[in-house]
């Protein structure tokens, strides 16, 4: 016998091994490819980038041709949809192509993509090495002014670049600046600037056109930056301060010189941009970026591609395996003993309901009256089904009056009785009168008490929305637990009760 329990201890440890490491890589493949998280009620953003693009038309064929943000590889494309009445589209890599017959009225062309999930891209984007450098044409005068910005700049922290940028930004301005260019200036124009001063240094440098995603930005221009090849590799600066790197809220649409929109057939044209954010859960956006992993057909067959509906039923079961081993710990290790095996598990569930305090009070009223009205039925010596019957019959009574003073006095404890089992809670009272008559009140009251501990236990582990997040997210877990519940079952020892209460006959041993 004894080398039997070994060898089924020997063939569950290596099924709870094997669990384990299933788990992991689940746990890791979520995370990687689905983007799930451990952090409860996780949101991804979901930035919405409208583009307004008017013109006039000139009565020749119209071709519109709008720059796509997808290129930049910089955030994950959830959506893109173009409203542009009666065009033929063509969604090529880089943009957007829309072409028409001539029309007369002025025009009026919507694109809008969805994007979320921002890209780490350095050393991902392609960055090929620039031409040849087209040194700018300058008088001499001018070319005289723009040595002395360069010997100036200088003087300012940061590479040439940065400290270029600078000086164009100080306040008040350079006086070599304002000789080089006017004081009031757009930023196309303070961009170009530097530009031809980087390139007299034989340094490449281009715009770069994007949109900084700030919630509910609405008809405004693209922002423009300066991307600079230093040490064989593009880097972006802040045309404002000179600080480098791409910010994280900033999304190309386009590098170099090409305009955003280019409209042929047309006059007058105009584009600008609006942004909105919303939020959605990673439980929406798993199948989004599941499709971007090639891995669809996985995520088809997986618990979070089912209804809403369904999703939130199976929440509370991806959580009844955890509060499961909560009990068995309770009565195989610890060694309580309760009402029944899992009835402090149902008793936890109901407190999930009806609150903790309010239960708790609902449920001592209930069972006190019950075991009352118990007494009072054992003495007429009825059956044991009738007997179970009447007291289910009385419970749900005590429920109904206690709903109905709950409602008129606006007690939130009377109202939630509704929230308990009936059966289970008539079973309750139906076991602790036996126990009560057979090994006395003591006992009886032990086993209430140690069922409302374990079930309290089991509340707090079950209410946490972290533990509820992980266990619905990463359900793998369950397939642990069942090996840990198989190995408790082979537990021969002492429970931790039990070694209390021989304690005084080992001290007498000794």
């Amino acid at each position: 016998m004894l080398q039997k329990l070994k060898s089924v201890r020997i063939l569950l440890g290596i099924g709870l091994f094997a669990s384990v490491l299933f788990a992991a890589y689940s746990i890791y493949y979520k995370v990687e490819y689905w983007g799930f998280s451990f952090a409860p009620k996780q949101k991804t953003a979901v930035w919405t980038i409208e583009a307004h693009v008017g013109f006039e038309p000139t009565g020749k064929p119209i071709k519109v041709s709008i720059t796509r943000p997808s290129a930049s590889k910089g955030f994950k494309v959830l959506d893109e949809d173009v409203v542009a009445f009666k065009y033929d589209i063509d969604m090529q890599e880089e943009k957007v192509v829309l072409t028409s017959k001539p029309r007369k009225k002025t025009q009026d062309i919507y694109y809008r993509v969805l994007l979320y999930d921002n890209v780490e891209s350095r050393g991902k984007t392609p960055a090929p090495k620039p031409e040849k450098i087209v040194k700018p044409i300058l008088d001499e005068q001018s070319m005289s002014v723009a040595y002395q910005i360069l010997e100036t700049a200088q003087g300012f922290d940061g590479d040439e670049v940065c400290q270029i940028i600078k000086l164009f930004n100080q306040t008040p301005p350079d006086e070599t600046v304002r000789a080089f260019m006017p004081e009031r200036r757009s930023d196309k124009e303070t961009a170009q600037a530097v530009i031809d001063l980087l390139a007299l240094k034989n340094i490449s440098a281009r715009m770069v056109r994007g949109i900084k995603l700030q919630e509910d930005k609405k008809t405004f221009m693209p922002d423009i930056m300066i991307e600079a090849y230093m040490d064989n590799m593009w880097k972006i600066y802040n045309l404002k301060t000179g600080k480098k790197g791409l910010p994280s809220d900033f999304i190309v649409f386009q590098r170099g010189n090409r305009p955003l929109v280019d409209v042929v057939g047309g006059e007058n044209s105009v584009i600008k941009y609006s942004v909105m954010k919303s939020l959605s859960t990673s439980y929406k956006m798993a199948g989004h970026r599941a499709k971007l992993a090639n891995q669809e057909d996985r995520f088809g067959y997986s618990i979070y591609n089912l209804p809403l509906n369904q999703q939130n039923a199976l929440k509370w079961l991806m959580i009844f395996p955890l509060a499961i081993l909560v009990v068995v710990l309770m009565r195989n290790v610890v060694g309580i003993s309760t009402m029944g095996t899992f009835t402090p598990m149902l008793i936890a569930m109901s407190l999930v309901e009806t609150g903790f305090v309010y239960g708790l009070i609902c449920f001592a009223i209930i069972i006190g009256i019950g075991i009352l009205i118990r007494a009072l039925l054992s003495r007429l010596n009825l059956l044991l089904v009738p007997r179970i019957s009447a007291v289910v019959i009385f419970v749900i009574i005590i429920m109904q009056i206690m709903a109905i003073i709950g409602y008129n006095w606006q007690l939130p404890i009377a109202s939630s009785a509704l929230f308990f089992p009936i059966i289970i809670t008539a079973w309750i009272i139906e076991r602790a009168s036996i126990t009560w008559e057979e090994d006395g009140a003591k006992n009886a009251l032990r086993e209430i008490v140690n069922s409302v501990l374990a079930a309290i236990v089991t509340y707090f582990v079950i209410v946490n929305d972290t533990i509820r997040h992980i266990m619905f997210a990463f359900n793998e877990l369950n397939l642990v637990i069942l090996f840990i519940v198989m190995l408790l079952g082979t537990y021969t020892g002492y429970r931790i009760t039990e070694l209390t209460r021989f304690a005084p006959l080992a001290k007498k041993e000794k």
